[in-house]
Order: C-alpha cells, then sequence, then structure tokens
C-alpha cells in the first residue's frame, strides 16, 4: 500500500518547483545560419563591389587639320583587278611540246613560256629556202645568156653600120637582148618574191614559240605538253586557246560600285582609304583615277577606279574585296583651326535635354556635352567637347553616371560569357 501511495504521489506536479533549463540547440543553429548567410552576401559584395559597370568603349579619331584629308564621306565595296591581264596563247594552231611556266613564277618580257611542235613550220621552211634557191639559179642563167646576147647585139650592129650584115640581123640581135634582159627582171623579181616567202616561213618558225607580252606574274598554266592549242577554238572543247595567264603587278588597283544616289559625293582625285577584307587593319592610300560616265541599269550603280599607294606589295593580289572609303577634302588651317572629331553614334544619348557622351578614364567615367555636327555613316561628327584619341562608352546604360565606376569588357569577353551560358 505505500507503495502505491508513493507511485501516485510522485506523478503529482509542484507547481511551486523552478522549470527546468531550456535547449539552446536550436538558437544556435539559426545564428550560424544568418551568420553564413551574411558572410557570403558580404564577400560576394566586396567581390563584386569594385568591378564596376560593364560598358565597352570605342577611340574618337581626330579629324581635319592641316595637309590631312577629311573624314570620310562615302563608303563602298569592290574588287582588286588589274588593269593589264593577258591569257598568252599561240598564234597558230598546233600541238604543245612543252611548257616552261608555273603558277606564281615571275616572267620577264620576251621570256619564252612555251614551244608548240614545228614540224609544219620547219617543212614550209625548208620548201620557201629551196624556193629561193631555184629563183636565185635562174637568174645566174639568164644573166650569162644576156651576157652573151649584148655581145652579139653589139657585134652586129658594127657591122651593119659598115653594111658587111644585113640591117635584119642587127635588129634580131637587140631583139634577143632586150628579151633576156626581161626574163633576168623577172627571175630576180620571182627571186624577191621567194626570199618574202622564207621571211614568212621564219615567221611562222617563231610563232610556236610562245614568248611573255609583258612582264609579270603567272597566275594561271592552262596547257600541258601533248596539248593542242589554237588561238580560236578550232577543237570544241578538247582544245585549249591559251597556254598560261599572265598579270601586271603594277597595275592594280580597285574598282567599286557607288549607288546613283550617291556618287556626286565622289569627285575626280578625291583622296581614298582602301581595307582589304583579307588584312583589316592594313589602310592603303590612294585616290579616284577615273568615274565611268556610265551607269548600270540593273543595280543602279556608277564603277569607280580608284588607286592603291601599295602597288609592289606582296600581299596584293587581284579579285581580293575592299572597303573603300571616300575622304573630304582637308579644309584651309584658318578655316579649320579647332578640328572637330568623329565619334560613334551609339556613343551619343540625351541627358537632360542635352546631348552627352561618356569618357573613360581609368576606372571611373565622366559625362560630357557635346556639339554635334554631320552624320557620317555610323560616325557622328562633334565639334566640340571632345578630343582625338578619347574612349567613349558605346550605348551607355541609363543607369551610367558622371563619376561611376566600370568595367571595360571586349566583344571577345562577350562571346566567352555566351558560351559559357
Amino acid at each position: 500500500m505505500n507503495s502505491n501511495a508513493d507511485l501516485l504521489k510522485s506523478l503529482k506536479i509542484d507547481r511551486n518547483a523552478a522549470p527546468p533549463p531550456e535547449s539552446r540547440t536550436g538558437l544556435w543553429i539559426a545564428v550560424g545560419v544568418i551568420a553564413a548567410l551574411v558572410l557570403v552576401a558580404g564577400g560576394w559584395f566586396l567581390l563584386h563591389k569594385d568591378q564596376g559597370i560593364e560598358v565597352r568603349v570605342a577611340e574618337v579619331t581626330a579629324i581635319g587639320g592641316s595637309g590631312s584629308a577629311g573624314p570620310a564621306v562615302l563608303d563602298a565595296t569592290g574588287y582588286v583587278v588589274a588593269r593589264r591581264m593577258a591569257t598568252v596563247s599561240a598564234k597558230v594552231t598546233g600541238k604543245v611540246r612543252d611548257v616552261l611556266i608555273e603558277e606564281g613564277q615571275r616572267v620577264e618580257e620576251g621570256q619564252v613560256l612555251a614551244h608548240l611542235d614545228p614540224v609544219d613550220a620547219d617543212a614550209q621552211r625548208a620548201l620557201s629556202a629551196a624556193q629561193l634557191a631555184a629563183a636565185q639559179s635562174q637568174i645566174a642563167g639568164v644573166a650569162a645568156q644576156l651576157k652573151q646576147a649584148e655581145a652579139d647585139a653589139n657585134r652586129l650592129g658594127a657591122l651593119a653600120r659598115q653594111q658587111l650584115v644585113s640591117r635584119a640581123q642587127s635588129d634580131q640581135a637587140i631583139a634577143a637582148r632586150d628579151a633576156l634582159r626581161a626574163q633576168l627582171a623577172t627571175a630576180r623579181h620571182n627571186a624577191q618574191v621567194a626570199r618574202d616567202a622564207l621571211r614568212i616561213a621564219d615567221n611562222g618558225i617563231d610563232n610556236t614559240i610562245v614568248r611573255a607580252p609583258f612582264a609579270g606574274v603567272v597566275i594561271a598554266k592552262a596547257a600541258q605538253p601533248g596539248e593542242i592549242v589554237s588561238p580560236l577554238s578550232a577543237g570544241g572543247g578538247f582544245t585549249r586557246t591559251g597556254i598560261g595567264t599572265i598579270v601586271d603587278m603594277a597595275s592594280l588597283e580597285v574598282e567599286v560600285d557607288v549607288g546613283e544616289a550617291y556618287i556626286g559625293r565622289v569627285k575626280p582625285d578625291m583622296r581614298t582609304e582602301t581595307v582589304l577584307n583579307a588584312y583589316q587593319d592594313w589602310k592603303i592610300p590612294g585616290k579616284v583615277i577615273a568615274i565611268i560616265p556610265t551607269a548600270d541599269r540593273g543595280k543602279a550603280t556608277v564603277k569607280v577606279r580608284v588607286s592603291l599607294g601599295a602597288l609592289g606589295d606582296p600581299r596584293l593580289v587581284p579579285d581580293m574585296g575592299a572597303r573603300v572609303r571616300f575622304l573630304d577634302e582637308a579644309k584651309p588651317a584658318q578655316a579649320n583651326a579647332h578640328p572637330g572629331v568623329l565619334a560613334p553614334a551609339s556613343a551619343i544619348v540625351e541627358r537632360g535635354g542635352k546631348s552627352v557622351v561618356f569618357v573613360q578614364t581609368g576606372e571611373t567615367v565622366s559625362m560630357r556635352t557635346v556639339q554635334l555636327g554631320r552624320t557620317l555613316g555610323d560616325d557622328r561628327e562633334v565639334l566640340s567637347g571632345l578630343s582625338g584619341g578619347d574612349q567613349v562608352v558605346l550605348e551607355p546604360a541609363d543607369q551610367l553616371r558622371d563619376g561611376a565606376r566600370v568595367r571595360v569588357t571586349t566583344d571577345a569577353d562577350t562571346d566567352a560569357d555566351t558560351s559559357t551560358e
């Protein structure tokens, strides 16, 4: 009984007793999570706070100045062409015996490029030489007969005057002499004809030798030994019409097509700047050679010839793509005392009703108010507020302000981030 009473007594709650100590495990876990979040956020802020706003920049180009060309008034595309280019062929039809050229080889004027088989030409020359020899031997025979006839005519004439022979005999001797004189003239003429025929036969042999018409570089080899070549396509698709193609590299120029709406901006002798598609950093000076006085009805363009100031450079080859900038002429130094600059149009924005740009200096940018001039393609002429060489921010974001910290990126960085995503 006592044990049961003790058990019941132990089940009673003592409301006057002190409460048991509370567990703090959950609290410490919460505090740890909050501290970790604070450390992560602080680290991210420290890592990114100094990098600033990502921007792309471009350099401002100075224009004008005494003695220099002005800005580009027009851009056009075209190709490098050679004014002096020839596909060399033989003058006669024949079989190729040998070809002495290869692509890329430089040749001089008159250099032998190939030989044709001269069998027919040699036979014709031999025949002409024989005909000349026969004509010359005939001259010798007639000359001997004429010498005898002249002696007879002189002797009979003297006898006829002495009345020792009849006058008829003297006249016959004189007639025979005159006939031989005519035969001798004919023989000499025949000999001259034979001599001319021999010279033509020599030319026929020379025509089997193909020579370079001018100094240049071989860009194509069209024939091989054993093939038939002809100045005319005598054998259909099986006959070559040329031995090779030679280009005079000193005659290279650029031909561009300018739209009819803009041809008025192009003037003769206008200064130009050519950039080849293969060498984007190479700017070749030149000038307008001629504006072809006709238009292409289908394309509504006018062809313009432009010279190149780097002739002889091995990087220049025919049919290269090129971009030509037509430059405005420079103004006098007095009128151009404060030349402007060219800035990308995408760098100019409106802030507070004014045209401004952001110039990058170190890790920050400064906002400058600018005065604008002409629109030249994708660029704008800035009359004041910028100097040549300034780095301006392209497409500035709305949150960009004067003195803001920036981080300059390139197109390569953007492409890398895109590929990573």
